[in-house]
């Protein structure tokens, strides 16, 4: 009788312990508004600062086949300034189309595509050093929402007005395409 209470015990004890460690492992959810970013000067962006706006980030790059995007983004934030903010966050990561300084990065963005919304320092947004931010906007166990990897430059995130996370969208899909502006509307 002993030596059954004693294996009991021992089951038991394994099973809670195994719950505890399984629970302990996992990443909880946490706030969008929690996480901060440098922006092209190096001042810190606090994300709370947008809360009540939806936020479209954007992984940009000045030798891209995709940079024409920058005039639509630019575009859709003149349009919807008072419910969105883009956020264009430079990074060099694909095909090294973003190589140069955020000096050099601010300077070709206001001359050639006039760009006034907040634009952040140039970050990596897959690997093992990949900003906070894009471990958030793509791992479901930190948005809540859903997985995914960054493809290439111009993938765009769109997180609503409360902080959720509401799709993603490859490169070839327009900024000022209705599948992104339907949801700000």
């Amino acid at each position: 009788m002993i030596k059954i209470s004693k294996i009991l015990l021992f089951i038991m004890f394994s099973l809670i312990n195994s719950d505890f460690n399984e629970k302990k492992s996992k990443k909880t959810p946490m706030s969008i508004y929690d996480i901060s970013i440098n922006n092209i000067q190096g001042t810190e962006i606090s994300l709370s600062d947008y809360k009540g706006k939806y936020m479209l980030f954007v992984n940009v790059a000045s030798n891209c086949g995709f940079t024409r995007q920058y005039k639509d983004l630019q575009n859709l934030y003149d349009q919807n300034s008072d419910k969105l903010v883009v956020i264009g966050i430079p990074c060099n990561q694909f095909g090294a189309q973003e190589p140069g300084n955020e000096d050099q990065i601010s300077i070709f963005c206001s001359q050639k595509y006039n760009v006034s919304f907040p634009m952040t320092e140039k970050i990596r947004v897959r690997g093992s050093n990949k900003h906070l931010l894009y471990e958030w906007l793509t791992s479901k166990e930190l948005n809540g929402r859903k997985d995914s990897s960054v493809k290439w430059n111009f993938q765009k995130y769109l997180v609503d007005s409360e902080g959720n996370l509401i799709d993603y969208w490859y490169s070839l899909t327009s900024p000022m395409s209705s599948k992104i502006t339907n949801y700000i509307k």
